[in-house]
């Protein structure tokens, strides 16, 4: 069977610039780069990522183009995403 090659794009995850298969979720591409969490809770300190991976559970909360709170699992990567990892109280808005 043949293997088809995705295109891939430019992204930026916390300030890091990085290339990820064109076409994948937010939560696939943090995956893609070796991170597995990327929230941090309000009250307990707990870390978080992707949970349902459906968009129900909001676990999986980043920031993406100066949008708060998008959730990962859902929206998908564009080229030249700047894409922030959130925690605690700070993002609380």
């Amino acid at each position: 069977m043949k293997r088809v090659r995705m295109s891939e794009i430019s992204i930026f995850i916390d300030g890091e610039q990085y290339q990820v298969a064109e076409g994948i979720s937010v939560a696939a591409a943090l995956m893609s780069v070796d991170k597995r969490s990327w929230r941090i809770t309000r009250h307990d300190q707990q870390p978080r990522g992707v949970f349902c991976g459906i968009g129900v559970c909001f676990d999986c909360l980043v920031t993406v183009n100066g949008v708060a709170n998008v959730r990962a699992c859902l929206d998908l990567v564009q080229p030249n995403d700047v894409i922030t990892t959130q925690g605690g109280e700070r993002d609380a808005r």
